[in-house]
């Protein structure tokens, strides 16, 4: 961190500059942020939904106000079922309307779907125009805003439309996360506790150590959460940006996880839904002798700790699996499953039969 408690990562493609994540714990460092941008002649649109308009779109835009030739909005209302292609459609009316060119710029304010759906607009409108995340929810900090994955869900099959897209600035302010929902920093924390089960042993154990820090949300350790995270996403997806190879391994948690998300309607955050996706993935590795009995307890402990479920009930299998066989995560037909060698280190695998993932869903439901 510099003096001012700002840190600035730079990511990369193909070993040259893209854009760059400022880490800081406050909105004051904004305007440094956006040096070079050239917004003096531009126009600036902030999409945000109706829960966060309330909390930042005031401030936010006064700041935009001051440093482009003109600032505005588009509120849409919160919740992943409005991450549509209908919302995408009314907000490309509404750039039309106020006449946004290629050389404009667009503004995600808020969580995944904010991120997810500008992202996915600032893609296709006029073939691509510039957008910048400014993420207010740990999940968002930590994932969704880094690495340039946009889309929106199409009918009940989620992330299904998107493209890879690269925002020209991440701008995170964890102080926000203070006053975050207690179910928001939950499932934010089962992307956290994902990263180090998949890429680093140490990050991994250091959340451990200090789950009552992160639990009381204290400044610093709120900081060394996001941070940590961060260069582990930035260091997968500088290795692959369009998710060729490696970067597949993101996905630890999420073959069963998002198959869950939609049986269960949505009505279980993406963390949550994230957070038994792991317990099931850790017990496929379980099963294979790659990780200890001693170590998926651990797991499960700390999924538990910051009120991530390592059981769910209410849910058919077979709608699980057939879920989990229509996911875009699909290789030719098979499904590419992340497991995990060591605690630190996952890796993607093509053999996970349906026996061995309904005997995962089996643990899940408290049948094993």
């Amino acid at each position: 961190m510099t003096a001012n408690n700002t840190e600035k990562l730079v990511v990369c493609q193909d070993k040259e500059p893209v854009y760059s994540i400022w880490l800081t714990d406050s909105f004051r460092a904004l305007p440094d942020a956006l040096d070079g941008l050239f917004l003096t002649d531009r126009k600036v649109c902030i999409v945000t939904d109706s829960n966060v308009a309330g909390l930042y779109l005031d401030e936010i835009k006064a700041v935009y106000a001051k440093l482009a030739a003109k600032a505005v909005s588009f509120v849409f209302p919160a919740g992943e079922e409005n991450k549509t292609l209908d919302t995408v459609k009314k907000l490309y009316e509404f750039l039309i309307r106020e006449s946004f060119d290629r050389n404009d710029l667009l503004i995600a304010l808020g969580g995944g779907v904010v991120g997810d759906l500008t992202g996915y607009t600032a893609a296709t409108y006029l073939r691509g125009i510039r957008f910048i995340q400014m993420p207010t929810t740990l999940l968002s900090q930590v994932d969704s805003s880094i690495g340039g994955k946009t889309g929106v869900d199409f009918d009940s099959y989620k992330n299904m439309v998107g493209a890879f897209y690269m925002p020209k600035l991440v701008y995170i302010n964890v102080s926000v996360l203070k006053s975050l929902p207690a179910g928001q920093f939950s499932s934010g924390m089962g992307e956290v506790i994902k990263h180090g089960c998949i890429r680093s042993e140490n990050y991994y154990r250091w959340l451990s150590d200090h789950r009552e820090d992160i639990g009381r949300r204290e400044a610093a350790a709120l900081m060394e959460v996001v941070r940590g995270s961060c260069l582990i996403k930035r260091a997968v997806v500088e290795e692959d940006p369009t998710e060729k190879g490696v970067r597949a391994i993101l996905n630890f948690g999420h073959t069963l996880g998002h198959a869950i998300e939609k049986e269960m309607n949505f009505t279980m955050s993406h963390g949550a839904c994230v957070g038994a996706g792991c317990t099931a993935a850790a017990w496929i590795s379980m099963k294979r002798g790659l990780i200890s009995a001693e170590e998926l307890s651990h797991l499960e402990e700390l999924l538990r700790f910051f009120d991530l479920p390592t059981r769910v009930s209410g849910f058919s299998p077979e709608r699980i699996l057939e879920a989990a066989r229509h996911d875009k995560k699909m290789d030719s037909g098979v499904i590419r499953f992340i497991l995990l060698k060591r605690i630190g280190e996952a890796y993607i695998d093509k053999t996970v039969t349906a026996r061995e993932m309904e005997g995962a869903l089996s643990y899940l439901s408290g049948n094993v």
